[in-house]
């Protein structure tokens, strides 16, 4: 019996280490960025916004600052209705969590076909993200992107 015992409070121990450098599955931050990823293939406004705390930032490429629900969905409204998302990916992304926090940046890539021509554009850029766990899920509370400086901008 307290053989058992201690057993279970080394694997709980372990558990609780294991969790608490972040080797933990996918959660915080990089969950929502693997429904983000998933809801902008598939060009799904709703399942876009479920990505985003009613309360966020969002500072996206080429947009003013977003801040809150509608103005968010605004933004997304506005890329969809000009553009069909063909590709998008994210690569380089690190991530740290603590507690109900997370963070992430790395790098994207999104491939656009604009409706108007029909000939795909794509962009890259930078993103760094804060998360936050509420209600049981993790959202976006902060989301910043931006698009990769033009080769001459980076050589000054």
């Amino acid at each position: 019996m307290r053989q058992s015992f201690r057993t279970l409070i080394l694997t709980v121990l372990l558990a609780t280490a294991f969790v608490a450098t972040g080797h933990a599955q996918d959660a915080g931050a990089k969950a929502v960025d693997v429904a983000w990823l998933k809801a902008m293939k598939a060009n799904d406004l709703d399942a876009i916004m479920r990505c985003y705390a009613p309360d966020a930032v969002a500072w996206l490429p080429g947009a003013p600052m977003a801040r809150g629900e509608k103005a968010i969905r605004a933004t997304y409204e506005g890329l969809l209705s000009a553009n069909t998302v063909q590709d998008v990916a994210i690569s380089e992304a690190e991530y740290k969590t603590a507690g109900d926090f997370s963070a992430g940046w790395g790098k994207f890539a999104l491939t656009l076909v604009p409706k108007a021509s029909g000939s795909p554009v794509t962009m890259t850029g930078r993103f760094t993200e804060i998360a936050e766990q509420r209600g049981g899920r993790w959202v976006y509370i902060v989301d910043h992107a931006s698009a990769d400086p033009t080769p001459a901008e980076a050589a000054k």
